[in-house]
């Protein structure tokens, strides 16, 4: 890790346990508008068709960056062909009914029966109020706004201070890295405010800025990413499509699978995440770097890609991916520090899903820390090494793995070539074995 020249914050982020949620009002002048297992990837070379993921041997979608970010103006419009598609999908949603008794009206020769009662919110299967849970994140929610290099991107952002830290996806904020502007808007407002990097990842795709001149904002509250199953409801809300800074898209789905590991790009430039939540929540170019809300209305995962054409040229249905909170939370002290992840392009070969004790239950693992691999790539370090499916890493070097956040973090620091000692455990036993670092493939 190297320095940047980003400035250091003052203050630390405020993350409120879901015990203990923020209430801390906005400034008087603002308001709030609304109510209430692994995949590998071949790349292809257009801004809004990415690499196949393909879920094992079997074959999968192309994933695309989720944000009009990393895409210029000049070059949206190649969202524009699609656009009926994704707005197809954010409409899809699950809504309570309700009966009223209608009246009518004469108009002429024609009578029009009408009810006098607005339409029923959705409920979520806990039975909290979608607009209800909408109204309490929504303060803490902005769109962002990113100009450099003769681009101008837009994403999302998640205020986690009280003094306007906010975290969002490196992608998001990639035109400003090397001189440019941020501003963001708060949900429920159109003024636009001057925003500054203090922190970049691009390995894990994370990034943190600083509202200038904050205070007394109310911060997002992180759930338990660890704790989710597949088939929980969640809600997702973000700057989709960029279509109205301060006036979030709001969806609804489930998780649909959790230790996604999805290559994503544009094309430019390709990324592999690790971990990643899969849901079937529509999540649109411009909800990068928003919130997966649990069905209590914490943060459990950021928004960051959704699949987009296969090689065949069919479009793919409602798979979207989120980095998942807890991920996020053990990336801040870097970031906060204003440094920045550089990656040189090391390979072990493998793709892997955090150990949790679910997982120990269900597959009788002896332990419940490390990264579970959950494939081998052939002709790779690990292949050649006999790293095998089901192993469970928990070491590299003098390195304790205990995620595969670990993993990731360890070899994005190391170089091709490079041999490495990687400690295992495979059943009952422990072993050791030498895996030589290959290059990270571009596609």
């Amino acid at each position: 890790m190297s320095d940047t020249p980003f400035d250091t914050p003052s203050d630390d982020p405020v993350i409120p346990s879901p015990e203990e949620t923020s209430t801390e009002p906005h400034e008087t002048n603002e308001s709030v508008s609304s109510e209430p297992s692994s995949t590998s990837v071949t790349s292809t070379h257009t801004t809004d068709e990415a690499p196949p993921v393909i879920a094992s041997s079997s074959p999968s979608p192309h994933v695309d960056e989720a944000p009009l970010s990393s895409q210029s103006r000049a070059t949206r419009s190649l969202w524009t062909n699609r656009l009926s598609l994704l707005l197809v999908a954010a409409l899809v949603g699950a809504l309570a009914g309700h009966y009223a008794a209608p009246s009518s009206k004469n108009h002429g020769s024609l009578t029009i029966n009408e009810v006098g009662t607005g339409p029923g919110a959705a409920i979520l299967p806990n039975g909290v109020s979608i607009p209800k849970l909408v109204q309490r994140s929504l303060p803490s929610i902005v769109s962002i706004d990113v100009k450099g290099d003769g681009e101008e991107d837009q994403g999302t952002g998640m205020i986690i201070s009280k003094k306007g830290l906010v975290v969002t996806n490196n992608h998001v904020i990639a035109a400003a890295v090397h001189g440019g502007t941020i501003t963001v808007t708060r949900s429920g407002t159109t003024k636009s405010l001057p925003a500054t990097l203090i922190g970049t990842n691009p390995v894990d795709d994370v990034a943190l800025l600083r509202i200038d001149n904050a205070s007394n904002l109310t911060p997002v509250t992180f759930g338990n990413s660890n704790r989710l199953e597949t088939g929980d409801a969640v809600v997702a809300i973000g700057n989709a499509l960029g279509l109205a800074a301060g006036t979030p898209t709001v969806t609804q789905g489930i998780v649909s699978a959790l230790g996604r590991t999805v290559t994503a790009g544009t094309d430019t430039s390709t990324e592999t995440l690790e971990n990643m939540i899969q849901t079937d929540a529509a999540i649109n170019p411009g909800n990068s770097g928003g919130p997966l809300l649990d069905s209590s209305g914490d943060v459990i995962g950021m928004d960051t890609a959704v699949a987009g054409t296969l090689s065949d040229g069919e479009n793919t249905q409602n798979i979207g991916f989120a980095i998942p909170v807890a991920t996020i939370e053990s990336l801040l002290p870097t970031l906060m520090a204003g440094e920045s992840v550089v990656n040189h392009g090391a390979f072990i070969g493998v793709e892997i899903e955090s150990n949790t004790p679910s997982l120990q239950q269900e597959y009788n693992f002896s332990i419940s820390t490390g990264a579970v691999v959950i494939s081998v790539i052939s002709g790779t370090g690990a292949a050649a090494a006999g790293i095998k499916q089901g192993d469970i890493i928990v070491g590299i070097n003098t390195t304790t793995i205990e995620s595969g956040q670990d993993v990731t973090q360890v070899i994005s620091e190391l170089h091709p070539g490079q041999e490495i000692t990687v400690h295992l455990v495979r059943g009952t036993k422990h072993l050791t074995l030498q895996v030589t670092l290959g290059h990270e493939p571009s596609s």
